[in-house]
């Protein structure tokens, strides 16, 4: 997020990182990512949009869980 605002991007995407080969469980990895990406986006002055990118149904669905969970942004 930081270098994404250095350079003035307006959005990002962030893939579900370390969730797939490397086996780190979706459901912990998604409230940490959506709680950590709606900070930085708070705090930055051009990224307007991230986007998460999922794998499959299923972790779009665990996505849409924390999203939820967190409330409104």
């Amino acid at each position: 997020m930081e270098i994404a605002g250095q350079h003035g991007l307006r959005t990002i995407a962030f893939p579900s990182i370390s969730t797939g080969i490397y086996g780190y469980p979706i459901e912990l990895a998604a409230p940490i990512a959506v709680a950590t990406v709606r900070s930085a986006l708070a705090e930055s002055a051009s990224v307007q949009e991230a986007t998460f990118c999922c794998f499959s149904d299923a972790d779009l669905a665990v996505y849409e869980a924390a999203l939820a969970a967190a409330g409104p942004a």
